[in-house]
């Protein structure tokens, strides 16, 4: 059928958290651009407030970039707008002790168990910053292969990946001020993937990443470009995953400047021709620090569905230079 993912998905064991955190195991197959990650974020929607916290680990070398970039609002036009910028791109490995990895930056990671629960912390260098969030699994950790076009077009390791619905407490401190979270959101990983920063055949359209996880206990997750071009979606609620036959996205309405998708509808049916219609607008958003050769975007959006549910979650997104050239084209007519 016409839209359906290009990638199927399953349940992987809690293990899968602890991926190629030795970068001795598979060092012969490592290329320089052999990537793993970590994602854990956050939203305070009710304060406008979204987190992106990261590490991308380079086997390799070995090395690591990421720690955290905290937004606030729509009034965001670069990176350094944003509420709190800590992300440096050539980090040390960081110090991995059992289930607990600690990055020279104060942020750290500790599974309390795998597959299911976590515990993050960050306080930053000059104090301006600081938090501490307990995220326990409302999903299967579902496994996924290279979700990005061309980051399996020369790896020599299968690639992999996982993402998983929590709730997600704890509280945020932003210069001076406390913000309790308590929110319900998405965790991701990925391992062995091929991201090299050539062109190599690229993609340039713009591809999103919508999860959202409803008021009613269902759950949604794509990635995908606009249109009927979903590559790996989900939809759910408790433990049970149901596959999805067509996905489609439509963007209404893009920032002005920076062009990334403010507001967007989402249709999805499920094998058995039931229907999840979904209507999105950002409350919070800004471009983040992450691949130098393309432009990167975080928000925060809420949803409502045609039957009255209501959610919040990530929307990120990513694309290159021939997007960007097309639309500033189009914008200065």
């Amino acid at each position: 059928m016409g839209g359906a993912p290009l990638m199927g998905h399953s349940v992987l064991p809690g293990e899968t958290d602890l991926i190629g955190l030795d970068p001795r195991e598979h060092a012969g197959a490592y290329a320089p651009h052999t990537t793993h990650t970590h994602y854990f974020g956050f939203q305070i929607p009710e304060a406008e407030i979204g987190c992106y916290s990261y590490i991308r680990y380079q086997p390799y070398f070995p090395l690591m970039q990421g720690s955290v970039q905290i937004f606030q609002g729509l009034d965001n036009s670069c990176v350094l707008d944003m509420a709190h910028l800590d992300y440096s791109m050539t980090l040390p490995w960081p110090e991995v002790d059992g289930n607990v990895i600690t990055t020279s930056r104060g942020y750290r990671i500790e599974f309390g168990e795998l597959g299911r629960k976590a515990r993050i912390t960050y306080r930053s260098a000059d104090g301006r910053a600081a938090f501490e969030i307990e995220q326990t699994a409302l999903s299967p950790l579902v496994g996924r292969a290279a979700v990005i076009p061309g980051e399996n077009l020369a790896g020599t390791i299968t690639p992999g990946g996982s993402e998983q619905f929590m709730h997600c407490v704890g509280e945020l401190t932003l210069h001076g001020r406390t913000y309790e979270i308590d929110c319900n959101t998405i965790r991701d990983r990925s391992w062995n993937q091929d991201r090299t920063e050539d062109r190599r055949g690229r993609f340039d359209a713009p591809i999103s990443w919508t999860p959202v996880y409803l008021d009613d206990g269902r759950y949604f997750n794509q990635v995908g470009f606009e249109g009927p071009n979903a590559m790996f979606s989900f939809l759910g609620r408790g433990d049970e995953i149901r596959e999805l036959v067509l996905v489609e996205r439509t963007v209404t309405a893009i920032h002005p400047q920076l062009y990334y998708p403010l507001a967007q509808e989402i249709e999805a049916e499920d094998a058995t021709g039931r229907v999840l219609r979904l209507t999105g607008r950002a409350v919070a958003g800004s471009p983040i620090v992450s691949w130098p050769h393309a432009f990167t975007y975080d928000s925060v959006y809420r949803w409502e569905t045609d039957d009255g549910g209501v959610g919040f979650g990530p929307c990120q997104g990513i694309w290159f230079e021939e997007h960007q050239h097309a639309m500033k084209d189009r914008a200065s007519r």
